[in-house]
């Protein structure tokens, strides 16, 4: 328990002063207070709920459901505060990691300790260099210790059994550190990084993972809740081993079905899939596919704009960027995307670095902004709103798949259960 935490508690009444020096590992701990406390202190924590909900609203998710262990009073304020944590929390990784591991397995261990959400759904992407090994990258044969598998279950085993997980690597990341969402986003071009996205469970908004490869029809659309579905707003794909032959043929089939003006399609090609805990099928790494995360719900709002080949200096990236902002999506409890081609970064704009990253900050100075840089993009300027909609008008499709571009993407989620209150 920290300082303010524990002052907190003291406040009301109903911790003793001998409680700050000590730590609170599990369950037991939170029994050892209770019965040090004098009668009056050990009556508050046992019997009036807007004082325990005061005290256990200062703890971490995972020290929360521990101290609802406790006893039944404290597991329904538990439950209630657990129902108003639907803010997302991320963890940022920026810094090499030890030698046999990558520093987001680190830092997901660590940060996992301090945040206040229960993650329902997570992506994760790192860069591929340090992730994979240079003995599994397909332009690569020099030998490496880490193991990507391993890796990747070792990501997954700090997270929720029921937690759906979705891990990519790429060439290069784009992350915004943690701390604060108004924190400049940076594009890591070269070297170690990876982020961790923790979706929780928001009221309103339905997120699940999808995955196809090898053979599809588009009845496989429908099962994956892509077609057929009203509320569907947003679709993020991600195609891997895009290398293979056949793997653009397989892309076109399965987003030339989705490119309706109603929902915001995003994405890039990434280097390989590393994580996808709904599934266990060993074949899917062996071919081409397309995996994602799907965004449905009326309170759901997004736009996208796309930076093409004209958008070559920071006056043209910020001409994009106010195009985004015309869009009006609401800023709180919303995240940034940014799908860039290896090709741009600061060589694209002759060596000044971070240009389009700083360039959405300055629009968007406390949306956290997250992203890659892939082999392609996928993704077109829409705006989908609660009050407005671009829809067809004709039978000619957007564009979707682009190289040497980058994609801006805004979700927002709604309000808060917090704010809602």
């Amino acid at each position: 328990m920290t300082y303010l935490e524990c002052a907190a508690a003291r406040a009301s009444g109903s911790l003793p002063a001998s409680w700050c020096a000590r730590q609170a590992p599990g369950a037991e701990a939170w029994v050892a207070v209770a019965m040090e406390s004098d009668g009056k202190g050990a009556y508050v924590l046992s019997n009036l709920a807007e004082v325990v909900e005061r005290i256990l609203s200062f703890l971490p998710t995972k020290a929360l459901l521990r101290a609802a262990c406790v006893c039944r009073l404290w597991r329904e304020c538990a439950r209630r505060l657990l129902r108003t944590q639907q803010s997302i929390a991320w963890v940022s990784a920026l810094e090499p990691g030890p030698s046999d591991s990558h520093s987001l397995v680190r830092a997901l261990a660590e940060e996992l300790e301090n945040v206040h959400v229960l993650p329902r759904t997570v992506l994760y992407i790192a860069d591929a260099e340090t992730f994979i090994g240079y003995e599994e990258c397909h332009r690569q044969k020099r030998a490496r210790k880490r193991n990507s598998k391993e890796t990747a279950i070792a990501l997954e085993k700090l997270l929720p059994k029921r937690c759906q997980v979705l891990g990519l690597v790429a060439p290069g990341i784009v992350v915004t550190p943690m701390g604060s969402s108004s924190n400049r986003p940076k594009e890591i071009e070269d070297g170690e990084a990876g982020f961790a996205l923790l979706f929780p469970k928001i009221d309103g908004v339905k997120i699940h993972t999808f995955h196809f490869f090898k053979v599809f029809d588009e009845s496989k659309l429908t099962e994956a809740g892509l077609k057929n579905n009203p509320e569907l707003r947003v679709v993020l794909l991600f195609v891997y081993n895009s290398w293979k032959p056949g793997a653009n043929r397989f892309l076109n089939q399965i987003i030339n079905p989705l490119n309706e003006k109603s929902i915001i399609l995003a994405g890039g090609y990434v280097e390989s899939l590393t994580s996808l805990t709904s599934e266990n099928n060993t074949e899917a790494g062996d071919s081409h596919g397309v995996v994602g995360l799907a965004f449905s719900g009326p309170q759901l709002q997004s736009a996208a704009v796309l930076l093409d080949q004209d958008v070559i200096d920071e006056r043209t990236v910020e001409a994009a960027m106010q195009r985004l902002k015309a869009a009006n999506i609401p800023e709180h409890n919303t995240i940034g995307f940014m799908f860039a081609c290896v090709g741009r970064g600061y060589q694209y704009y002759k060596t000044k670095r971070n240009l389009e990253a700083d360039a959405f900050r300055k629009f968007f100075p406390n949306v956290p902004l997250f992203g890659f840089f892939g082999h392609g993009e996928i993704g077109c300027d829409r705006i989908v709103t609660g009050n407005f909609i671009l829809r067809e008008c004709n039978d000619i499709k957007d564009d979707l798949l682009h190289g040497y571009t980058t994609v801006m993407t805004l979700i927002h989620l709604g309000l808060t259960k917090a704010n809602q209150v």
